[in-house]
């Protein structure tokens, strides 16, 4: 039997609700405000494509811009398994993104910095394997960098909201 309190697991939600918290997605919550008003800059290449394919999953394609994402995508693959004549067997890739949301009618930068992640693959099978293996390595780190960038922009206006005008 476990020794959890089952009544101070009840009431934690009206603690959380009397110290102000709201839900980030609730509606009014402060993530309202990018859903369908954050457009990211146009992508480059492939990598670009994966990140603001994940960006609008998680915000919803633009249809009322009031925000523009800018970004900057940085990746290096490094060599981390080796067997003992050399080969490498494993691969991680590194990423980062700099990215700055800005409000379009002011100019204003509401939310600025840099994520940073990593992803691994091996190669110990054919080269279409390993291929299919490091582009899908790439896809999973965009989508990891695009989710630690929606979860700092929604933080980022919750205490824009909490602040007010």
């Amino acid at each position: 039997m476990s020794s959890c309190n089952r009544r101070l697991f009840l009431l934690s939600p009206l603690a959380l609700a009397a110290c102000g918290f709201t839900p980030a997605y609730a509606p009014g919550g402060p993530a309202t405000a990018l859903t369908g008003t954050v457009r990211a800059a146009d992508p480059t290449d492939r990598n670009g494509f994966d990140f603001v394919e994940r960006i609008e999953e998680r915000l919803g394609r633009p249809h009322a811009t009031v925000y523009d994402l800018t970004y900057r995508i940085q990746t290096e693959t490094v060599g981390v398994g080796l067997t003992s004549d050399s080969k490498i067997t494993r691969y991680n890739l590194k990423g980062a993104i700099d990215y700055a949301l800005v409000q379009r009618e002011t100019g204003k930068t509401v939310a600025s910095g840099r994520v940073h992640s990593f992803t691994a693959w091996a190669s110990t099978g054919s080269t279409v394997a390993g291929l299919a293996a490091e582009e899908d390595a790439g896809t999973r780190l965009m989508r990891i960098l695009a989710d630690q960038i929606v979860a700092r922009l929604v933080a980022a206006m919750a205490a824009e909201t909490a602040a007010g005008p």
